[in-house]
């Protein structure tokens, strides 16, 4: 006798769910807390455009090492073996904020003084921050430990050299003041220039000012931050308006010889103030003298010599 197994209604509407259960189920994505709080943190970090610019190389490491991770848990290795990858990646993560920050710390410019001290202050907060991410990869393992260590090093070495470039500039601007022969006033660093360098009643500068031209635009190329006053004065003989005239005509001639020099335009400024500020007795030769003049006023900036 020939048993026919019927299938019924019922039994079809089982199978149906069973496979829509078994569906469901393959589609459910693999997950690990540590991996994901690896990956939450390397995306903040890639979210930030300093970080991303500063520690480019970094940030490849721990996504690396996050790829890693997520290989190893879809191969279905050992839930500890995953997480020590997990926390491999977050360590990556945290090197790149910090390498991040250190380089963007030597990019700073600000002044020599007070702030030069500021700098080292930072310097030693860094370093030791940058000494306790070391001891925490050396725990993880020895490669990532040599790797850090270089990256210490190096940012560590580049501060220092910036702080001893700053010294040394400082160093360099007091001895060329010292040379043009600058005084320090209220008003700023003051280079005073002669009549000597131009003939009488001329606003043409005369070759034996080439000297004092050159030294100023040496200071000025080399200090580009540095912004110039450029002042031209008369004695009080003569016309009044001749006399502004005049003393407007010498402030151009020094402010077009520095130019031609390689200053930057944008450095100077000029004014004439004719017969006005003597600086002596125009009663006398001597005093008319040293009163033509040509004074340019570099405004004060930090780590300039306190004014006597």
């Amino acid at each position: 006798m020939n048993t026919r197994f019927h299938r019924t209604p019922l039994m079809g509407a089982i199978a149906a769910a069973g496979l829509a259960l078994l569906a469901a189920c393959s589609s459910t994505p693999i997950q690990n807390s540590a991996l994901d709080q690896a990956r939450s943190r390397l995306n903040a970090a890639q979210a930030q455009p300093e970080t991303v610019k500063m520690a480019a190389e970094e940030l490849a490491r721990a996504r690396e090492a996050l790829r890693r991770g997520d290989q190893a848990l879809i191969n279905g290795d050992d839930t500890a073996q995953v997480n020590h990858l997990a926390y491999l990646a977050l360590q990556q993560v945290v090197i790149a904020e910090e390498t991040a920050t250190s380089r963007n710390a030597q990019a700073v410019v600000a002044g020599a003084g007070a702030e030069r001290d500021r700098m080292r202050l930072a310097l030693r907060t860094r370093e030791a921050d940058l000494a306790q991410a070391q001891k925490t990869a050396a725990e993880q393992t020895s490669a990532m430990k040599s790797v850090q260590l270089a990256q210490a090093d190096a940012a560590t070495q580049a501060e220092r050299e910036r702080v001893a470039r700053r010294d040394s500039k400082v160093s360099d601007l007091e001895s060329q003041l010292r040379d043009m022969n600058a005084r320090q006033t209220d008003r700023g660093t003051v280079v005073t220039l002669g009549d000597v360098l131009f003939d009488t009643g001329a606003s043409n500068l005369r070759p034996a000012g080439q000297r004092s031209m050159a030294q100023l635009a040496d200071f000025m190329k080399r200090h580009p931050d540095r912004r110039a006053s450029i002042e031209g004065y008369t004695d009080s003989m003569g016309n009044a308006g001749a006399n502004q005239t005049l003393s407007d005509r010498r402030a151009h001639s020094v402010m077009s010889a520095l130019m031609q020099l390689g200053v930057s335009g944008g450095q100077l400024s000029t004014s004439g103030f004719g017969e006005e500020r003597p600086v002596a007795s125009n009663d006398t030769a001597g005093g008319r003298q040293m009163n033509r003049r040509v004074e340019v006023v570099f405004a004060h900036q930090a780590g300039d010599p306190v004014p006597k």
